[in-house]
């Protein structure tokens, strides 16, 4: 059993008449979900997606984009999620890149979008809103369901994740089934899940955290999910009383903790609280100790790699660590030249294992210059291993990124769109300390000699271009930027100067 879906069908099919997924005013049982998957399938089928075809979705969170998701996988077909905040130029290159056969929509930005899918040579675009209506409900309507599961191998590609890259454009990071499957089994085990655990889902599903970790995780269990179409404290703190298992990124737990209505008795019938996609503040991590009575499980993990490490179930969770590696998967931290740091040193993680990734898309230069000869992934973050319990602690980045809210942004992205700009010479983008998103974007920017800058007409000039987290939440405008002896801009300093800009 290879294929994800298999696995998961196989679990759906046990107890049709439980259910599986609440979504509030609509309710699947597993048997009612399983059905919505064979549907997506036979109308992937009517529109000629065969094994090995890409399927492209930029659409609002719902149950029916979850069931796209799964029916794209039975085909034999890989997934491509893509943010809902992706602007059209984005959303172009991902689709030339990728060059799918089905990319569905919000029916809302149809008129903009299916033009830019036409250029890219995709055959069919189809639409669909968060209440499961549109083109492709039409589709579905009028295929007949697919039953038949493709075999694929453990190799063989489930999905495709963009991720910003530090230079040029975007790189699509290839999930293999053996991936999904083996990361969501180890993670049902590692986490303890049990025949009665309800998940609350408040995460995006265009994300890892939400998509693969959450959505594959319960479903192989065969847990019920409370369906939130985003995340809003009052919406979470109403089903809260539901649920005993809770995933966020740290923003999450700042906003709850700043809700007089989130306490101790609030949270009494939960069993677990993860937390992972940025670094979870010790002092957040202390609070919500302080409040609720239990520890939050933090854990490390990444695009390219899925889960990585977990804090532990049973034993000390540690503020400040992401606990030890998972089951299965092998982590060292490397000097940087291919050797390998003494416990207690810092360097740059690198990671082995069923979990890490088959490469990047079309960029066969850019994955090998990632492995090292004996196949282990270089991740770009630096971290630690204790010298005596081995926990890990990511310590920063060795690559440009700035993990704001949870979702990857990396600085030369948009460094090169301001660049770009009437009067602008140079531009450094940086991540600044945030109460609530962990880090917020920032810019600092240098114009050419005689021209004058408004930092806020950048900042609305940049909503057009991409989206709307990328979009830089201070931007200063300054005669010079400190440079190295190389020339060099030093972020470092630039972080230093404004480090207490958003606290």
């Amino acid at each position: 059993m290879t294929n994800l879906v298999e696995a998961i069908s196989a679990k759906l099919t046990d107890d049709k008449a439980r259910v599986a997924i609440d979504a509030g005013e609509r309710v699947w049982t597993a048997g009612a979900f399983d059905a919505d998957i064979r549907a997506a399938a036979g109308a992937l089928k009517r529109l000629g997606v065969k094994k090995g075809d890409r399927v492209a979705a930029q659409v609002e969170k719902s149950v029916e984009a979850a069931a796209l998701f799964f029916g794209t996988l039975r085909v034999g077909a890989a997934f491509l999620p893509l943010n809902s905040a992706y602007q059209k130029a984005e959303i172009g290159y991902f689709l030339g890149d990728a060059e799918p056969t089905v990319f569905v929509c919000d029916p809302k930005d149809h008129a903009v979008l299916a033009p830019v899918a036409a250029a890219a040579g995709v055959q069919h675009v189809r639409t669909l809103d968060s209440d499961g209506r549109g083109t492709w409900h039409d589709e579905i309507e009028a295929a007949d369901p697919y039953d038949p599961i493709e075999t694929m191998g453990a190799n063989d590609l489930a999905g495709i994740l963009y991720t910003s890259g530090t230079t040029g454009r975007s790189k699509g990071a290839m999930a293999t089934h053996g991936n999904l499957l083996s990361n969501a089994r180890t993670l049902v085990d590692s986490w303890g899940f049990r025949p009665d655990d309800v998940l609350l889902h408040a995460l995006p599903t265009f994300h890892i955290h939400g998509l693969f970790v959450a959505l594959n995780t319960s479903l192989l269990n065969g847990s019920t999910i409370l369906w939130l179409p985003k995340f809003d404290p009052d919406a979470v703190l109403e089903r809260l009383p539901e649920a005993t298992v809770f995933m966020g990124v740290p923003t999450y737990y700042t906003r709850l903790l700043s809700d007089p209505r989130f306490t101790r008795e609030a949270t009494r019938h939960m069993r677990l609280f993860v937390s992972g996609s940025a670094p979870l503040l010790v002092d957040t991590f202390e609070a919500f100790e302080r409040r609720t009575g239990q520890r939050i499980l933090e854990r490390y993990g990444m695009t390219e790699a899925g889960m990585i490490c977990s804090n532990p179930l049973a034993g000390p969770r540690r503020a400040g660590t992401v606990g030890k590696p998972l089951p299965g998967i092998e982590l060292r931290i490397g000097d940087g030249e291919g050797g390998v740091r003494k416990p207690g040193e810092v360097g740059v993680i690198e990671v082995r294992g069923p979990n890490v990734f088959a490469g990047y898309w079309r960029m066969p230069e850019k994955t090998a210059a990632e492995f090292r000869a004996d196949g282990f992934f270089i991740t770009g973050d630096m971290g630690t291993i204790d010298a005596e319990d081995g926990y890990v602690s990511v310590v920063g980045r060795a690559k440009d990124l700035i993990i704001c809210g949870g979702l990857n942004v990396y600085p030369k992205e948009i460094e090169d769109v301001i660049d770009a700009m009437d009067g602008v010479q140079e531009t450094a983008v940086i991540g600044l300390p945030h109460p609530d998103f962990g880090e917020a974007v920032a810019a600092v920017v240098k114009p050419r000699p005689g021209a004058a800058l408004d930092g806020a007409a950048i900042a609305a000039s940049l909503k057009g271009e991409m989206a709307n987290f990328k979009v830089p939440k201070r931007i200063w405008i300054v005669d010079d930027l400190p440079r190295n002896a190389m020339g060099k801009v030093q972020k470092n300093v630039l972080r230093d100067q404004y480090k207490d800009t958003f606290q």
